[in-house]
């Protein structure tokens, strides 16, 4: 077989497309199908690397007579093969976007979070804005409460998911980052390093705010319930815990995003080689348990018609988040240590 074959029936072997042969190479598609048409040659560095990357000998790829795969030669330059290259150039652009739309996709994670304090106060007029004295909510039916605040949670839902789907899609390119292991090219890990140190200040400051706003927002709870408030009270503190929920959310989200960047090209934190392993295993989890928290939020709410207590669903469906997603990465990690 010639070169050409070679590389196409080693691709095939190992389950990859062109365009993901081409990534880990860091090459353009096109090289790849010029290479396998017999177009073009790769070059000495190339035939290195795909000997490394396929686990194949150098002698092998290059000579027709050879037919049996050979094992390659050397496991450090296969490993240094498997290692993505990422320029300077790559660096701040991934920096440079992240930064950009940190604070969209805050935005809106905080509006997933205020979603349902129209519903709420709606509802809680209808109920018991009349006897409070409450001007004008009288006019307010339960069904029409129920049926606005609705409407209301979903067009806000729709576009806080929309807001994290296009930021999502935005830094699709850059996907890599998350799951393979980097190679920084020279100077780059100084430069990134330099930057998160400089971000650091304003990192510990979110997270020590977003934990406060946490933490005082049950505070108008605990004083309506010192001094017998109405129900009516008890559902506006409600609101006001949910509004500084969605702002600690807004804080979290932004300065984790920032963070995440520099974490992601340094490989530290939640994107060390070990980490991104256990994330291929544990990446499902997420979705999943946030679509049924929000059937379960909708199904709760439409069945007791009660909004104002299903609306706790929220802070303790993330409380839990937190610790059902340790036990599932503890499991992963586990499965992973045994090798399946």
């Amino acid at each position: 077989m010639i070169l050409a074959d070679k590389v196409m029936t080693l691709r095939k072997k190992n389950g990859w497309s062109q365009e993901e042969l081409a990534e880990k190479l860091n090459i353009s598609r096109q090289s790849v199908s010029k290479w396998e048409s017999g177009a073009s040659l790769p070059d000495i560095d190339k035939i290195i690397a795909l000997s490394s990357l396929f686990g194949v000998s150098t002698d092998y790829l290059l000579k027709e007579e050879l037919e049996t795969e050979q094992p390659s030669e050397t496991e450090d330059v296969y490993e240094a093969a498997k290692e993505r290259a990422v320029s300077l150039e790559e660096a701040n652009g991934f920096m440079g976007l992240v930064k950009k739309l940190a604070g969209r996709i805050a935005f809106g994670a905080g509006l997933c979070v205020l979603s349902p304090i129209p519903m709420i106060v709606f509802s809680g007029l209808a109920e018991y804005g009349a006897d409070a004295g409450v001007r004008g909510a009288a006019a307010i039916s339960e069904d029409m409460a129920g049926g606005l605040g609705m409407v209301i949670l979903l067009i806000l839902v729709a576009i806080g998911v929309a807001i994290l789907i296009l930021g999502d899609m935005h830094t699709e390119k850059y996907r890599y980052l998350e799951k393979e292991k980097l190679a920084l090219q020279y100077g780059v890990e100084g430069i990134v390093r330099k930057r998160k140190e400089d971000f650091a200040g304003r990192y510990r400051f979110c997270i020590v705010a977003g934990v406060t706003l946490c933490i005082i927002g049950v505070v108008p709870l605990m004083v309506a319930a010192a001094f017998s408030a109405g129900d009516l009270a008890y559902i506006y503190c409600t609101a006001v815990l949910l509004s500084m929920v969605a702002v600690a959310v807004f804080l979290f989200v932004w300065a984790g995003s920032v963070q995440g960047s520099f974490d992601k090209l340094l490989q530290e934190g939640d994107y060390t080689v070990e980490e991104k392993a256990l994330h291929k295993k544990t990446s499902f989890f997420p979705a999943v348990y946030w679509c049924l928290v929000t059937a379960l939020f909708l199904g709760v709410g439409l069945y007791t018609d009660n909004w104002r207590y299903t609306a706790f669903i929220w802070p303790v469906a993330a409380l839990l988040f937190v610790a059902i997603l340790y036990i599932v990465k503890e499991v992963a990690k586990a499965r992973l240590e045994k090798g399946d």
